[in-house]
Formats: C-alpha cells, sequence, structure tokens
C-alpha cells in the first residue's frame, strides 16, 4: 500500500509540470533579445500604445530579457523621446495546439495597477529569432500586430 501511495504521489508530480514542449520553448526563450520591429497588417498610420506602455517608435530596438525559471523577465526602453528605463514583466507559455505548434505568450507588467495581461500568440521561436502576433478587432475587421525579436 506504501509503495503505491509513493507511486501515485511521484504521478501526480510529473503531471503537473509543463510539458516538454513547453519546456524546450522556456530554454530557448531564456536570454536577451532585442525587439528588432513591429509591423501591422494593414498599412497607414497607427497610435498604437503598446502594453498598456509606450508606442512602436519606442519600442522598436527596447532590449528585453527572460529567466524562465521563475517566469520573470525586464524590457529596457532607451529611444530620444520615449519615456526610457526598466520594465519588469511576468510571462507564462501555454500550449494549445502541439500539432500546428500554436502557443499563447501571457505577458503581464509587474507594476501593473489594473492587474491586466497582454495575450500574444508565439508564431515562431528559433535559437535566433522570435516572432510574436497580436490579434485585434479595429472597427469590427481584424488587425494583426507582428513583434519580431533577434536574440543578442
Amino acid at each position: 500500500m506504501k509503495k503505491i501511495m509513493i507511486f501515485l504521489f511521484v504521478a501526480t508530480l510529473f503531471s503537473c509540470g509543463a510539458s516538454k514542449n513547453i519546456r524546450n520553448k522556456e530554454k530557448t526563450i531564456k536570454g536577451n533579445w532585442v525587439l528588432n520591429k513591429i509591423t501591422y497588417s494593414k498599412t497607414g498610420d497607427y497610435n498604437v500604445t503598446m502594453f498598456n506602455d509606450t508606442n512602436k517608435e519606442c519600442l522598436e530596438g527596447s532590449l528585453w530579457k527572460f529567466v524562465p525559471n521563475n517566469n520573470s523577465g525586464t524590457y529596457v526602453v532607451n529611444g530620444s523621446n520615449c519615456n526610457t528605463g526598466d520594465r519588469d514583466f511576468i510571462f507564462v507559455i501555454q500550449e494549445i495546439d502541439e500539432n500546428s505548434g500554436y502557443y499563447d505568450f501571457l505577458l503581464k507588467p509587474k507594476n501593473n495597477e489594473n492587474n491586466i495581461g497582454f495575450r500574444v500568440e508565439l508564431t515562431n521561436l528559433t535559437e535566433s529569432n522570435m516572432k510574436w502576433q497580436q490579434n485585434l478587432m479595429v472597427d469590427g475587421t481584424p488587425f494583426i500586430i507582428n513583434i519580431d525579436f533577434i536574440k543578442q
């Protein structure tokens, strides 16, 4: 009986952990990245505030650090005419569909009084590149924000 209880306890511990695919994504994302470029699915001039923080021009070139063992990170805005400085965040990667490779990525600023998080789709992750996609509705039509990173 004691062996069965130990087996059930160990099985429960392993079932609660992240999937192997998630652990591999976290291992790949670990480290320093540069937010290289932000593009929109439609042409035109848009006044978009990203992550309830700043505009596209200020985020392009920002430095991002991901620490998966505690699901935290920091990004640094350092552009001219921008509110510069470090921003701390928490992130979670969630596998939605193993077959399609669809992963949800939740980014939540730590100094957020309203407890708001931002959900993006992790569309591509390699050792040197990462792409996020945020799907929105603007005036009743789909609008996509593409966010491209390069690993340092």
